[in-house]
């Protein structure tokens, strides 16, 4: 028999309180304190790595912590970063299964009413309890919530479909709208924004500010974020090791993250000053016990005994103080130290001659990149963006139309997804390909960088294996060996997915600054309205990957505003 799992509703509490977890003998968390309530809307942030997602798992029930507790009253629904996904399980199956309650809510009802009709004892009280239970689970109208949401996210709908024929990001939608269509009293996201598109985003947002529970949302997308947060919590480095909790959504964050390390840098510096007053003052004693003690002429020996002991303690209560005023320096963030990208102008790096693929990328499209040259690649999911990119990159071979590679070209695709993860340490992976690159001739050996001089993982992390890695630092690598080749031509899909926000904007600037050309497809929001002058090319009119015909794009190079002999980029979709 189906035990069923009631939303507490108005009752609903989440509650973490002083959690703490070490993983392989580092903390990854560190005296977590929160209180998630019905209305409110937790977004959680933090650089990658710093157990975001560890702390979702927590908060899920799926992974105990070391010290500290959670106390949950609802039912609570989760959506990891990634969803597995075996031969034989289908859509209708992962519906059926977010599902199961309302299922059975309906069909005790059902059974319960017959029992009343029947006149059997205690049916009247049976009734009552299964009718109550479906109202509360909203039973009656969960299938078509489902439908909606899948229909709104641009997810799959035929509920025949294997999880095995479809990508990451299709298999994440379709586990989302289940979750927005279940009605938990709580929601655990993580990085629910990475797989969607324009359409996806709005409807996204408008369900979660609506939402009658509570939501905590693991995500790098600052308008997601700006929309939907109204409490902040703060994973990165404290003065005082524990996580900060910001109030006034992510404004409030940012302004007072950024009071919160002035306050510490200023404490730091205090304490600096503290510290070299303190050795001052050690040094003048311990020289005056060695030379100075003595007293005037004349004095009596007793009191010359007498005062060395005093000046002894006087020296250990100094060392003492100093122990006291340990210096803390606050830890400073990885920031982007993006090496400089090769430029020559009027040398076309790529061009494309009205290429498509069967499927994917039906209208030809033509560009042409040279050094400088910006584009962005916009469309809903399954416009053929990708595809497009990988055409360019040369991974993809077009059915129809020509692409045509400078000799010598570097060109660099970021794919959207990381490649399953390698059981080599991130930095032999990264060398192991510096030193393919060096050896076939494509870059020289004056042109490498070290790892961790692009300031893209900390140093601790530089030697563990990648698998061990969390996905945003696995994204960082991906980006450090794109980086890496000096492109001269860097192809960018959804750069920013599992990214922290201080990344992405270093990232920004980068593109923004760098002699490569660059094309880009993204659905990151902020990102779209901070490169709004790029040039752009718009695929398709909907999901399906038609082009809208007579569609065109030109995108200038940044060197050509300058000097019409640098190139330009164009599309036509």
């Amino acid at each position: 028999m189906h035990t069923l799992a009631l939303p507490a509703r108005a009752r609903a509490q989440l509650i973490a309180t002083d959690v703490r977890l070490a993983r392989g003998g580092r903390p990854v968390l560190t005296g977590v304190d929160m209180t998630v309530t019905p209305g409110s809307r937790w977004g959680v942030v933090g650089e990658n790595g710093r157990g975001k997602s560890t702390l979702l798992h927590v908060l899920a029930g799926t992974l105990p912590p070391d010290a500290g507790a959670v106390r949950r009253v609802g039912t609570l629904g989760s959506a990891e970063q990634e969803m597995d996904a075996d031969q034989d399980r289908t859509v209708g199956d992962v519906i059926d299964a977010h599902l199961a309650d309302a299922r059975a809510a309906l069909a005790a009802l059902d059974d319960s009413a017959a029992a009343l009709a029947e006149g059997r004892p205690g049916a009247d009280d049976s009734y009552q309890a299964a009718l109550e239970a479906a109202e509360a689970l909203e039973a009656w109208d969960a299938d078509r919530r489902v439908t909606v949401a899948l229909e709104a996210l641009g997810a799959v709908t035929d509920r025949a479909r294997r999880l095995a024929t479809m990508s990451v990001g299709r298999r994440y939608r379709v586990r989302l709208a289940c979750l927005l269509g279940a009605a938990h009293d709580f929601l655990l996201l993580d990085e629910p924004t990475n797989h969607l598109d324009h359409a996806g985003l709005d409807y996204l947002t408008g369900r979660l500010t609506r939402w009658d529970g509570g939501v905590v949302v693991v995500s790098h997308d600052r308008a997601l974020l700006g929309d939907v947060a109204t409490t902040v919590l703060d994973l990165g480095p404290s003065s005082d090791g524990r996580p900060a909790v910001y109030g006034d959504g992510y404004e409030g964050y940012v302004a007072g993250r950024r009071a919160a390390r002035r306050r510490w840098e200023e404490e730091y510096g205090r304490q600096q000053a503290e510290h070299a007053r303190l050795a001052a003052d050690l040094t003048a004693a311990q020289h005056r016990l060695v030379t100075g003690w003595r007293p005037d002429k004349g004095t009596g020996k007793h009191q010359r005994a007498t005062r060395a002991p005093g000046l002894v303690r006087s020296v250990h209560r100094r060392q003492e103080d100093l122990q006291r005023h340990e210096v803390t320096l606050p830890e400073p963030p990885l920031s982007l130290a993006a090496p400089e990208l090769p430029a020559r102008n009027g040398v076309t790096w790529v061009r494309a001659e009205r290429v498509t693929v069967a499927g994917r990328l039906t209208a030809p499209a033509d560009v042409t990149l040279r050094s400088g040259s910006r584009l962005m690649v916009s469309g809903p999911n399954g416009a053929g963006k990708s595809t497009l990119l990988a055409v360019l990159a040369g991974h993809l071979a077009p059915d129809s139309g020509q692409v045509h590679h400078a000799r010598h070209a570097r060109v660099r695709l970021l794919r959207q997804e990381s490649a399953a993860p390698a059981r080599r340490p991130a930095r032999e992976l990264y060398d192991a390909q510096l030193a393919a690159l060096v050896t076939a001739g494509r870059l020289d050996g004056g042109e490498t960088l070290p790892l961790e001089q692009l300031g893209l993982l900390a140093r601790r992390d530089l030697d563990r294996p990648v698998r061990e890695l969390s996905m945003g630092q696995q994204r960082r690598l991906d980006l450090a060996l794109a980086l890496a080749a000096r492109p001269h031509a860097l192809l960018l899909d959804e750069p920013t997915n599992h990214l922290s926000i201080a990344l992405v904007d270093e990232l920004t600037e980068a593109l923004e600054a760098t002699a490569a050309a660059v094309v880009m497809a993204t659905h990151d929001r902020r990102l779209r309205r901070d490169t709004a002058h790029w040039p752009h090319l718009a695929l398709g009119a909907g999901a399906t990957g038609t082009a809208q015909a007579g569609a065109q794009a030109t995108a200038e190079s940044v060197a050509a505003r300058e000097n019409p002999v640098a190139g330009a980029a164009s599309g036509r979709a």
